[in-house]
């Protein structure tokens, strides 16, 4: 019986378990691995890896598209398998590690990972390990649900593994576009200008000399987690929508609006999902991650392609697609990540990028990552990308949350700052929206107090603003109580105190 997941025979010999690819990863080697937001990922050498590390003295540097499905980043950080990891990461006992110092976490642009690989900024590769649904008569590989940095770490790895995941359906074939850009100096244009438009080929080329072992696996990603939209995701999301309709009534926009990236998470779902029920029409994507969201827009007729490096949806999704893949083999495209968050194509195409924050300040500068200041919660993601090269470049939040709302995420300033404000054009919470161009500071913070803050830190924040600008200056600050909500947090567990004692 020919083997339809094997066309080039002399891989058939190099056929192994995943405990046995494990015998080629050694102590502090640098390891990439294919996996974007839980797609694509290693199933099964490296949680193999991550069970050989708990009583082997050995760790390596790990580098991804981003972060890892199921427990594989939890294994092998409990397990001590990891001493270096980059440039994205979801995980909570990860994140605990590195927060405390036991793992050297190195967050990054997304599109800049493979750039930094190329120019030799960061160790070379000694193991690639990626996910294929099959591999071609040539030795290449048809990947899976992500393209992630799987292609480029094909090209730069000393030695790679291949997984063959007999999950994916072979019709995946076909939707995966792969371009490397040329090497600096005599680098050249990417041939994209619209987000359906194919730029390279269907596969990932592969040099047969480099691969040593092959490996079958039959899990399934990871399904991302079913959130419901609430009522502040809601009002977010209608803020947008009214948004787009004025800039569409104004003449700025079309009801086609620009090509959009979203954020994963359920705030972004909840703005894409928004769409359904507008006047939108003819929507296009170039984004990251296609979600729910995503294919229930395509299946409304409101979106007609969506181009990004990764496909993270639901468990009914999966079904859905596994089952209908016909339906939208033709309506989305997966391309490695540094040209689906390559700035060049992501000004070109003017799009629209709506990302989430952890907290603004009234200046406009956006806290994505760090947790009062100090503490990483997943990293910046290809957010920055986006930002500083978007048509128009939103941020949302809820303007308050915990007990009580005992956490404002409008504050006087940022305790960490990933997008500053020269970045960052509208900002919306569940209380409003605040259109920031050609605003300057002192514009700034009043449209957002106005229009962003939650009403019980409102009264505070007009106290903070109007005693800064009594001090002065361009950007009017007064440095001690800049922080003192975030101080005051720490303390209390909740910034109302300090918010009172200032009206006081």
């Amino acid at each position: 019986m020919k083997n339809t997941r094997i066309l080039f025979e002399e891989y058939n010999d190099k056929i192994i378990t995943a405990i046995e690819a494990t015998y080629f990863i050694k102590d502090k080697m640098t390891v990439g691995t294919s996996g974007f937001t839980k797609a694509g990922d290693s199933k099964a050498v490296l949680p193999a890896f991550a069970k050989q590390a708990k009583y082997k003295n050995i760790g390596i540097t790990l580098i991804t598209g981003a972060s890892l499905g199921h427990t594989t980043d939890t294994d092998l950080a409990a397990n001590g398998a990891l001493y270096r990891r980059m440039p994205f990461q979801a995980d909570p006992v990860l994140r605990s590690k590195i927060n405390n110092g036991e793992i050297m976490f190195i967050d990054q642009h997304l599109s800049e990972t493979v750039e930094l690989l190329n120019n030799k900024h960061l160790p070379k590769l000694d193991l690639a390990i990626i996910e294929a649904s099959a591999i071609d008569e040539n030795g290449n590989i048809i990947p899976t649900t992500s393209i992630g940095n799987s292609a480029n770490f094909a090209k730069l790895a000393d030695k790679i593994i291949i997984e063959i995941n007999t999950s994916v359906p072979l019709d995946f074939k076909g939707i995966h576009d792969i371009f490397i850009p040329s090497p600096y100096p005599n680098r050249t244009i990417i041939p994209i200008t619209k987000p359906n438009e194919r730029a390279g080929i269907e596969y990932i080329e592969v040099d047969p000399k480099k691969v040593i072992g092959i490996v079958y696996t039959k899990l399934p990603d990871s399904p991302a987690a079913v959130t419901t939209c609430d009522e502040k995701t809601t009002a977010i999301a209608n803020h947008l929508i009214r948004f787009f309709e004025k800039e569409v009534q104004q003449g700025k926009l079309t009801n086609s609006l620009m090509p959009l990236q979203a954020g994963i998470g359920k705030v972004a779902n909840a703005v894409l999902s928004g769409f359904k029920k507008s006047n939108f029409k003819n929507l296009t994507m170039y984004s990251e991650v296609l979600q729910d969201s995503t294919f229930e827009l395509i299946d409304a007729g409101v979106m007609n392609f969506a181009s990004a490096s990764s496909l993270t949806v639901s468990k009914k999704w999966y079904e859905q697609l596994y089952n209908n893949f016909d339906k939208y083999k033709n309506k989305i495209m997966l391309r490695p990540q540094n040209i689906s968050n390559a700035p060049e194509v992501i000004r070109r195409l003017g799009v629209i990028a709506i990302n989430t924050a952890i907290e603004f300040d009234i200046y406009g500068n956006v806290n994505s990552t760090h947790i009062g200041g100090n503490k990483m919660m997943n990293g910046i993601g290809g957010s920055g990308d986006f930002a500083r090269n978007a048509y128009l470049s939103i941020f949302v939040t809820q303007s308050a949350s915990k007990d009580e709302n005992s956490i404002s995420h409008v504050v006087p300033m940022v305790s960490h700052t990933d997008h500053t404000e020269h970045d960052v054009d509208i900002l919306v919470t569940d209380q409003g929206l605040a259109d920031l161009r050609g605003l300057a500071p002192r514009e700034r913070a009043k449209v957002i107090i106005d229009n962003c803050v939650h009403p019980d830190y409102k009264e505070a924040m007009n106290s903070y603003f109007e005693r800064a600008c009594e001090r002065g200056g361009h950007t009017p600050i007064l440095q001690e109580e800049a922080f003192s909500w975030h101080i005051q947090y720490k303390k209390d567990g909740t910034m109302k105190q300090c918010c009172t004692a200032e009206i006081v």
